[in-house]
């Protein structure tokens, strides 16, 4: 679960008969009142905005209600070749989702104009309400270091930790708590449903989005027409092994490709020509901020803070290299202090505490620090750099003050098609959950990015990718299904990106 923060940016599936697409349907009026929104980028882009009044324990309809923010895109073809509604299911990494509406401008020759965008903010995420904040100042500067030289530190990080689900406890409300689970939020999206007025949705996830999605079309299977899923959950991951150790090592993997590229480019950065080179500049900075912070608030776990974005996204590969850069070459701190504030200390925490009260609930976590820490132990000796700031992300839900339910045994009926993508070096949601939802959908096709890192990139300019979301949200249409545990079509990465000049 420690993938960065970025603000700003069952029933019966195989008994139940999916209804055929519904191209050049009519427009159903919703019962959600449109108006403009406050968001000037969701003005910009014509979007309309709305609020929807939804139970807070979906076993009580007539119970107490939190609201949930929306937003809608509107289809630019005629009623004739209208398609329908695309849900998108908000990932608990990143923000609320309302933006997801946006995103249908983005599908190549114009297949996304055929259809209704709504994106939402997810229950506990600002702008629905009541919104789930602890205690703002959690994401504080030079925090204590990361991986626990003694047995002390390792305290000192659970007080820490034990603080913050505590901060929970007193500021959020309580019943609220208690219906976080990814259920809760499948209902969320069935009542946005029938308030939008259409008998279908299709779905659009990335990333832990992607969970959200899988349990939708499991609880109401005869409710999906289309989805795309891009960068997969492993539904049997959920959530201390996907959230809290199966990241580590890809993580610390894509770092050190990283490294090779800074290496490839030391004309540029000056930071050595080897990936060992690197290894060595990197520890030599982890030592000297543990005793100096640079800009006497940036110590050796926000520096990891802000280095873990390139293990997910080459694009920010040319920014933070001339961030690596400058600090090593120059002794520019505030390029590492404005980096920090802007994605974490400011702002961070608003979506650090939906998001843990999400994951805590949905599953069981163990119950013995003991195998919290043996296993941190474990996973510390092959990701040294990336474990032990994951573990202290999750460590929360060691203490969390509401009860968790029991993930869904996700599967998917012989009619449900879904268009799965992803990249195969994707740290954040290993390549091998693509593979496993693929097998519990078997009318899914999956899209896949041998050699990518990127995660959640669809839609960011890969030609191959993005003509094959565009051609099935168009047709339906799916690549081949290939027999046996593997992807249906190969796409080849995006060309690395070129240095920029710090």
């Amino acid at each position: 679960m420690k993938r960065p923060i970025i603000v700003a940016l069952a029933g019966a599936a195989l008994s139940v008969a999916v209804l055929t697409p519904a191209a050049g349907a009519t427009p159903t009026p919703s019962t959600i009142a449109w108006g403009a929104c406050s968001d000037p980028t969701l003005t910009n882009a014509g979007a309309e905005c709305g609020t929807l009044d939804v139970p807070l324990d979906p076993a009580n309809p007539r119970g107490k209600t939190v609201t949930l923010a929306l937003s809608r895109v509107r289809h630019k073809v005629a009623d004739n070749d209208y398609q329908g509604v695309v849900l998108g299911a908000p990932d608990a990494l990143t923000g609320s989702g309302l933006n997801m509406s946006l995103l249908g401008a983005r599908i190549p020759n114009g297949a996304g104009g055929a259809y209704d965008w709504v994106g939402f903010a997810r229950r506990g995420q600002a702008p629905s309400a009541p919104a789930i904040s602890c205690d703002p100042g959690h994401f504080a500067y030079n925090r204590p270091y990361y991986v626990p030289a003694t047995p002390a530190a390792e305290q000192q990080w659970l007080s820490h930790t034990k603080a913050y689900a505590d901060a929970c406890a007193k500021n959020a409300p309580a019943d609220l708590l208690d219906h976080m689970k990814t259920v809760d939020m499948a209902a969320d999206m069935d009542a946005i449903r029938i308030a939008l007025g259409v008998e279908r949705v299709n779905l659009y996830a990335q990333s832990y989005g992607t969970y959200l999605a899988q349990v939708y079309a499991t609880k109401y299977p005869g409710r999906v027409r289309r989805m795309v899923l891009d960068s997969i959950v492993d539904p049997r991951r959920v959530w201390y092994g996907a959230g809290a150790f199966d990241q580590n090592v890809p993580l610390q993997r894509n770092l050190e490709i990283w490294f090779d590229w800074l290496a490839s480019h030391d004309d540029v950065y000056h930071l050595g020509k080897t990936r060992q080179d690197l290894r060595n500049v990197w520890n030599a900075q982890v030592q000297k901020l543990a005793t100096a912070p640079a800009a006497g608030v940036i110590g050796p776990s926000e520096w990891i803070d802000v280095f873990l974005y390139p293990s997910y996204f080459q694009q920010t590969w040319p920014l933070l290299g001339g961030v690596f850069s400058n600090w090593v070459n120059k002794g520019d701190a505030e390029a590492l202090k404005a980096f920090f504030s802007q994605v974490y200390h400011v702002g961070g925490e608003s979506t650090y505490a939906p998001q843990l009260a999400q994951l805590c609930t949905d599953a069981p976590w163990p119950t013995s620090w003991g195998q919290w820490h043996a296993d941190s132990v474990a996973s510390h000796a092959q990701a040294p750099v990336t474990t032990w700031g994951n573990t202290w992300a999750n460590a929360p839900c060691f203490f969390w003050p509401a009860r968790s339910g029991y993930p869904v045994t996700v599967y998917g009926s012989w009619g449900q098609t879904a268009l799965l993508v992803d990249e195969t070096l994707d740290a954040a949601t290993p390549f091998e959950g693509s593979l496993e939802v693929r097998s519990r959908f078997p009318s899914a096709a999956l899209v896949s990015v041998p050699g990518g890192t990127n995660h959640a990139g669809t839609l960011s300019g890969n030609a191959c990718v993005d003509s094959k979301i565009a051609d099935y949200l168009a047709t339906g249409a799916l690549p081949r299904r290939k027999p046996g545990r593997v992807a249906d079509v190969e796409c080849a990465p995006l060309p690395l990106p070129a240095p920029a000049t710090p």
